[in-house]
C-alpha cells in the first residue's frame, strides 16, 4: 500500500517537524485512502512517522477492478507534483511514554477542525508556485480570525488546521469567519466543532474529544460548519442559529451523535 509524506520546506534529513501523510490501497474495485497530519522524528533509516490525530478516511468505489487500478495509479502520479515523497514503513499512532514526575492537566475546550475542500484538485490546476502563494494567504487569513476570536492554534496540516477555544460561541463564529475570509481566495472549507475534555502535557495534547472533532469535520459538506450536540447544548438560542443534520455514527467513536449545521 503506497504511502507518501509531504515534503514542504523540510527534507528527509530533518527531524522534529509536523507534516502531512497520504496513504492509498486497492481492494477489488474499491480504493481506500487515508490522510492527515503527522509528526516526523529521526532521519534516514531511523525516521519514525506518527499520526498526530486520527487520519481522515475515504472509500472510492470505482465499479471495476481495472478502474480502481487506474484511479490508484493516477492518484499516486499526482503526489509527485504536490511535493510528496514516497514513505517506507508504517505510520504509527503516537503512544505517549509513562509520566515520570510530569502532571497531565485536564482541560475542557471547544475544538475546531478546518480543512480545504478539493485541495488536491486546486493544487494540480494552479501549479506548485501559485498554490504555495494561495496557501500563504489562506493561513494568514485563518490566523487573523483565530487572533480576533482568541483561538489557540494546535497543529496545521498541508491544507487544514486544528485549534481550541475557551468559549463555544467564539469557536463557531471563528469557523464562519474563516469560511467567508477564504472565499475571497477562491477556496471553500469544511469545519467541525466539538466540546470536550482532553489532556495537556507541555506542548502535547491528547484525548477522545479530538477524535470526535475530527469525525464531525469529516461529515461536513462543502462550505458547511458542523457542530456536535455538545457544542449546541452549551449555547443560548439567541447566539447562533442551527439546523439539525440528524444523528450520525462517527467512525471509531462510541455512541451516535446528533450534528447541527450553523445557519448562514
Amino acid at each position: 500500500m503506497p504511502k507518501f509524506l509531504r515534503i514542504g520546506i523540510h527534507q528527509s534529513n530533518v527531524s522534529g517537524y509536523t507534516s502531512k501523510a497520504w496513504w492509498i490501497r486497492r481492494v477489488g474495485s474499491t480504493a481506500f485512502l487515508k490522510w492527515g497530519p503527522v509528526e516526523v522524528n529521526g532521519v534516514a533509516d531511523g525516521r519514525r512517522v506518527y499520526w498526530t490525530v486520527p487520519p481522515r478516511e475515504k472509500a472510492i468505489r470505482c465499479g471495476t477492478a481495472q478502474a480502481a487500478k487506474d484511479y490508484v495509479k493516477s492518484a499516486i502520479a499526482r503526489r509527485g507534483s504536490h511535493r510528496y515523497e514516497p514513505l517506507a514503513g508504517n505510520i504509527a499512532i503516537r503512544r505517549r511514554p509513562a509520566n515520570h514526575g510530569t502532571e497531565l492537566e485536564q482541560v475542557s475546550a471547544t475544538i475546531l477542525f478546518v480543512d480545504i475542500v478539493r485541495s488536491t484538485e486546486k493544487a494540480a490546476r494552479l501549479g506548485d508556485s501559485r498554490w504555495t502563494q494561495v496557501m500563504d494567504h489562506y493561513y494568514a487569513a485563518v490566523r487573523r480570525e483565530l487572533k480576533t476570536l482568541r483561538g489557540r492554534e494546535v497543529v496545521t496540516t498541508g491544507d487544514g488546521l486544528l485549534a481550541t477555544f475557551k468559549a463555544p460561541a467564539a469557536a463557531v463564529r471563528c469557523a464562519a469567519a474563516i469560511r467567508e475570509a477564504v472565499r475571497t481566495l477562491g477556496l471553500e472549507i469544511r469545519a467541525g466543532l466539538h466540546v470536550g475534555e482532553y489532556k495537556v502535557s507541555g506542548p502535547d495534547v491528547s484525548g477522545l474529544a479530538f477524535h470526535i472533532g475530527a469525525r464531525v469535520a469529516a461529515k461536513a459538506r462543502k462550505g458547511e460548519v458542523l457542530v456536535s450536540s455538545a457544542v449546541k447544548d452549551l449555547m443560548s438560542k439567541s447566539e447562533i442559529r442551527f439546523k439539525d443534520r440528524g444523528v450520525h455514527q462517527l467512525k471509531g467513536v462510541p455512541k451516535r451523535w446528533r450534528l447541527y449545521r450553523v445557519d448562514r
